[in-house]
């Protein structure tokens, strides 16, 4: 096994569309608990940290608006040392592996590099850690690596690999003949039978250097535009952001579009490992464990005469009676009811939300912050009350509004309540009040979450209502 070290590049950029109503915008499915008690982020990361040999922290590349959900998950599974490289915008998966080969060429020209996407899910994490083996011999050797997942159906939503002579160097590793797309029927069931082709799991092990040269050579305004964006990258706190212009102006490609198809470096280690990309409800149902009746449940369930169905409810009471492979899917502020063959259309539900400028589509009623979290309880004229929980050692802005006044009744835990020229220390059952305009911050000073009540009333009550003095979080 070759003495470079390995270094995981997590790939977070993901909308998961096709996961509504638990995936969303601003709460992706990377980040949510599908498949256990841990979200498909943590999951990968702590399968990269567990590969023999030496490995690296990881690098992960997100959107700038979900860094501190990365930051919260990557700390909760106690990986402190991660790199953190913010993209401002989304441009598919060539600028970004690039952007993290610039970045890790920086000090190791020959990273290599194994590049994995945050929302799979490998069930036989023994196999997968073997193919990493074998593929490290032959990205160590120059080649562009990919791993191919045997196929046992003929799959339609996946693209597939046509591999043709063995690497006698590189025991295991196979040149690639074809990347090809999404097949029909009729072409899926050729490839089965042929023998000659795996499903494209989109992970690969590359040397950084090598991955550079052929860019050069394949796309180099690829290259130009992410080599700006990371010479003019700045440190915020933990995170590495991108310099938005440059990766902006930079072209949209996937790697295998962009890099994967037009070299002639490319090998694939065909495999075995239970591997997944959990794209839709009917895929997460397959890849899970069922109840006799042939049902994933989860949450507050109640089943008769239900067979072959994904039940889920997050907030309430969900019960089925007399239905057949049906996905319900509750949340706080919708329910999805589908037929599991039409899994893959859940997407045209998210796109009608955004031509008819509805938020479901964007946020849950619970939303993420960097010092904790907030959902909606009620709302009416002139008034909304929230839930609000803030981490132990957390800060909200000093800040201010103009439209709003604000009571706060602590649930549990110690809140600092800085108000004007004052500091008040509160703790279970006592309250306080913030006039409009009055210069605030809420504070937990405590070892545990604090749990909060607000209850806002005014003329306009939008989140866009805030003036920060002073943000931790570097926030505008």
């Amino acid at each position: 096994m070759s003495h470079t070290p390995l270094f995981p590049v997590i790939l977070s950029g993901g909308s998961g569309t096709r996961l509504w109503p638990l995936s969303r915008a601003a709460l992706p499915k990377q980040f949510l608990p599908l498949t256990g008690e841990q979200s498909l982020l943590q999951n990968t990361v702590a399968r990269a940290m567990a590969l023999p040999g030496n490995v690296t922290a990881p690098l992960v590349i997100c959107n700038q608006e979900h860094r501190f959900l990365v930051a919260e998950q990557l700390r909760h599974i106690d990986i402190s040392d991660a790199s953190i490289l913010l993209e401002p915008v989304g441009r598919n998966t060539a600028p970004a592996i690039t952007a993290a080969a610039l970045w890790l060429t920086r000090h190791t020209p020959e990273a290599l590099m194994l590049v994995m996407p945050a929302d799979h899910r490998i069930e036989n994490e023994t196999a997968f850690a073997e193919a990493v083996v074998t593929a490290r011999h032959a990205a160590s050797q120059g080649y562009l690596t990919t791993f191919g997942i045997r196929p046992h159906a003929p799959e339609t939503g996946f693209g597939y690999i046509q591999r043709t002579q063995a690497l006698g160097h590189c025991p295991g590793s196979f040149i690639v003949s074809a990347f090809v797309e999404k097949p029909d029927l009729a072409t899926a069931k050729h490839y089965l039978a042929s023998g000659e082709f795996d499903w494209n799991s989109g992970i690969f092990l590359f040397r950084a250097d090598v991955l550079l040269t052929e860019m050069q050579r394949l796309r180099p305004d690829i290259l130009a535009a992410c080599q700006t964006a990371v010479e003019q990258a700045q440190q915020d706190l933990d995170f590495i952001r991108l310099a938005p212009q440059a990766f902006a102006a930079c072209p949209a490609d996937s790697i295998d579009y962009a890099i994967m198809e037009n070299t002639q470096l490319a090998a694939v280690v065909p495999a075995d490992f239970g591997w997944s990309d959990i794209g839709s409800w009917d895929a997460l149902w397959q890849v899970s464990e069922k109840d006799d009746n042939g049902n994933l449940v989860r949450g507050d369930v109640m089943l008769e005469h239900t067979h072959n169905s994904l039940i889920r409810a997050e907030s309430r009471l969900v019960a089925t009676l007399g239905v057949e492979d049906l996905i319900v899917v509750e949340t706080p502020d919708a329910v999805l009811i589908a037929h599991k063959n039409h899994a893959q259309d859940v997407k045209r539900i998210v796109e009608r939300l955004k031509a008819e400028q509805r938020n479901e589509h964007l946020y849950h009623d619970r939303v993420y912050r960097p010092w904790g979290w907030f959902e909606g309880i009620d709302a009416g004229d002139r008034f909304q009350v929230k839930r609000i929980m803030v981490n132990p050692g957390a800060k909200l802005s000093l800040q201010m509004h103009y439209h709003r006044a604000e009571h706060w009744i602590v649930v549990s835990g110690t809140a600092l309540v800085v108000h004007d020229d004052t500091e008040t220390l509160l703790t279970e059952n006592q309250s306080t009040y913030i006039p409009l305009g009055s210069k605030h911050r809420l504070v937990n000073p405590g070892k545990v979450p604090l749990h909060l009540i607000e209850v806002q009333s005014g003329s306009y009550l939008g989140e866009d209502d805030i003036v920060r003095f002073e943000d931790i979080y570097q926030r505008q």
